[in-house]
């Protein structure tokens, strides 16, 4: 499994590296954000740890060009620990969040979890549970293909996007928290935080509601959780 590392901290990145090489990972380096970029989408990796403060390029735009163009799991670390921050970073497509100073075992864990969560989607995406398409009002749902169609325009969804909406599809007006969310999509033995839910349902709804602030399908249900309705 190769890692890069994009991180202008030399001390932090070798540490970093240390720790990954020590449980069997190939790591590269970069301390340039623009080169950095590149590497990423060369495509080699299995897993990108972005800082966000970098010369160059910084995380928030790399993290987004590389969502555009490659699906890899994207850890952001950084010194900035604010909610705003690991929202917007989260609301980019990043995967987790990491803030330092962070236990280098921690993230060894969470490398480990999101690559280990990554092959499981890989895999699940090249067995079709069934080839009924799902129809419910303007939305229509494509699980052998994982096309997503609203009026006849298809959307294009990332995998946990899509992962997210076809199970709240499946099981229409029923509430589910984002704990329940997290686990069946994220999955139980991944390291994150669970308020990547509520960012992948504002990006549902941005992508599938014709007014995202009064959502038809993917509505909360204050206190309890989400639910799609019909």
């Amino acid at each position: 499994m190769e890692i890069l590392i994009i991180e202008d901290d030399s001390s932090i990145a070798e540490v970093e590296r240390d720790f990954l090489e020590m449980n069997g990972f190939t790591v590269t380096l970069e301390s340039d954000g623009k080169k950095g970029m590149d590497l990423a989408l060369s495509g080699k990796f299995n897993l990108i740890l972005l800082d966000l403060m970098l010369p160059g390029k910084n995380g928030y735009e790399i993290c987004r060009l590389i969502r555009t163009k490659i699906d890899v799991p994207i850890l952001m670390v950084s010194a900035k620990g604010e909610d705003g921050d690991k929202v917007r970073g989260l609301g980019l497509g990043a995967d987790d969040y990491i803030a330092k100073p962070f236990s280098p075992t921690e993230l060894v864990a969470r490398v480990k979890s999101h690559i280990a969560q990554y092959e499981r989607l890989k895999a699940g995406n090249n067995q079709n549970k069934t080839d009924d398409e799902i129809t419910i009002g303007d939305v229509l749902i494509n699980p052998k293909t994982r096309r997503v169609f609203i009026a006849d325009n298809e959307i294009i969804l990332k995998n946990k996007e899509y992962d997210l909406l076809y199970f709240l599809a499946s099981n229409p007006e029923m509430v589910f928290s984002k704990e329940h969310l997290y686990e069946k999509i994220w999955g139980a033995d991944t390291y994150g935080d669970i308020k990547t839910v509520a960012v992948h349902i504002n990006r549902l709804r941005e992508k599938t509601e014709k007014d995202p602030t009064n959502p038809k399908h993917i509505q909360t249900v204050w206190g309890s959780g989400y639910r799609f309705m019909v």
